[in-house]
């Protein structure tokens, strides 16, 4: 196998600015287990967990969205509670998807690949703060299927 261009890692720091929680129309997806757990820290029952915050999509469960001046944010991201933040009101339970963000096989598949991820979310974030290693960004590549 090639080593991969991001040998001596990337620098990546969340400026929670939320544009990696909005967008057009798409899918946040998650697990049964990342369902259960999110339930549990809102301190909902599986069923109502579902019935409020999810939407069943022929792939699988993914998180609803809401219609915003930004585009479509997940349901659980709050731009009110932190003035000139986006956080996220599930942070401790997201689901990998969320938890992976940018390392995603796709965007990290070339160095062009990086930098297109950057403008077109756009994320500030990506190429800016502390150096992540390469063994934090294969874990967190190989976490999504």
């Amino acid at each position: 196998m090639a080593e991969e261009w991001y040998v001596d890692g990337l620098r990546f720091k969340c400026t929670q600015c939320g544009n990696c929680c909005t967008g057009p129309e798409g899918a946040v997806w998650f697990t049964e287990e990342e369902g259960r757990t999110m339930a549990a820290s809102l301190d909902l029952d599986e069923a109502t967990f579902l019935r409020r915050h999810a939407r069943r999509l022929p792939q699988g469960w993914s998180l609803k969205e809401r219609k915003t001046v930004h585009g479509f944010d997940c349901v659980f991201l709050d731009r009110d509670t932190v003035p000139g933040k986006a956080v996220c009101g599930l942070y401790d339970a997201r689901p990998v998807q969320c938890r992976t963000w940018p390392f995603w096989k796709e965007n990290i598949d070339s160095p062009e690949a990086w930098e297109a991820a950057k403008q077109d979310t756009p994320c500030p974030g990506m190429g800016k703060g502390n150096l992540v290693p390469i063994e934090s960004i294969r874990i967190q590549r190989d976490e999504l299927p």
